[in-house]
């Protein structure tokens, strides 16, 4: 059973930081594109970002592109996305997923996407 945990989640004044982190195990992490999604409340859910299997194909939302980036670490089976200066639009819980087959690009369509973890909260204040 394939297994996505976040963390690094938390409360953060606008401008500044926070990295996120995502652990897969239960298959073999680098064959699959991994993304991020967020959902605020009264929301629907959101792409922010994804990287393919091959590490150097990423996508990032129009929302977040210059202030987020998304990258891999296939040895430690884990994503991450760092995000530089956080407003307060922000806020939502953000979630990683992974694509629903091997060696498929990043796709913005959270129906392409499963497994997905239990979310992290990010809480930008003022």
């Amino acid at each position: 059973q394939v297994q996505l945990v976040e963390s690094g989640g938390g409360l953060v004044q606008a401008g500044g930081s926070l990295t996120l982190s995502c652990a897969a195990s239960g298959r073999t992490f680098s064959n699959y594109a991994m993304g991020w999604f967020r959902q605020a409340p009264g929301k629907e859910r959101e792409f922010v970002a994804t990287i393919s299997w091959n590490p150097g194909n990423t996508a990032i939302a129009d929302s977040v592109k210059g202030r987020f980036t998304i990258s891999r670490d296939n040895a430690k089976d884990r994503v991450y996305l760092q995000m530089n200066n956080l407003k307060i639009e922000d806020t939502a819980v953000y979630y990683c997923a992974a694509r629903d087959g091997p060696l498929r690009f990043g796709s913005a369509r959270p129906a392409d996407y499963a497994p997905w973890g239990q979310g992290t909260q990010v809480t930008v204040s003022s």
